[in-house]
């Protein structure tokens, strides 16, 4: 088993629930199991700005999938729970996002697959929950708690447990 980190957000329907059950998907079966999870987080959208709050949070997993077939695990839920990639504006709403932001110290570069994720340091919404479940963790040479410390946080809001 290989361990894996994800960044879940969506700012459709009831976010909360949905990346609960986006989670619960993910997770089914032998090949992928949760170690770890963040907080919930209510996030600013980010890239499409006239859009509802996202919120964000971030996973760690044991898996004995491939990057690309994580990948497309992670694709089959978010179409199981209402996503439309090829129909959607790009970073605009959506029920259910997920994405590999790395895989065990694995480095991508393809078309539709890169890892470490290519916007990761840019991203508080990815940054600020990855950091509650692996401060220590190191991604492209850099400590994740530390990155955290280094981007504006403004708007990003830890939300109480459901």
């Amino acid at each position: 088993m290989t361990l894996a980190w994800l960044a879940l957000g969506g700012n459709v329907g009831d976010s909360r629930a949905l990346l609960a059950q986006a989670i619960e998907k993910l997770c089914e079966g032998d090949d992928i199991r949760l170690v770890a999870r963040s907080s919930d987080y209510a996030t600013p959208p980010w890239g499409v700005t006239d859009q509802a709050p996202f919120v964000n949070l971030c996973i760690a997993v044991e898996t004995s999938l491939s990057p690309r077939d994580l990948l497309s695990r992670a694709h089959a839920v978010e179409r199981t729970l209402g996503r439309n990639r090829a129909t959607e504006q790009r970073w605009g709403p959506r029920t259910v996002d997920i994405d590999v932001i790395a895989y065990d110290e694995i480095t991508i570069q393809e078309p539709d697959l890169v890892l470490p994720h290519p916007r990761l340091f840019e991203r508080a919404f990815v940054l600020i929950p990855l950091a509650e479940i692996a401060p220590d963790l190191h991604i492209a040479g850099r400590r994740v708690a530390e990155a955290a410390t280094q981007i504006g946080i403004s708007g990003v809001e830890r939300l109480p447990p459901r």
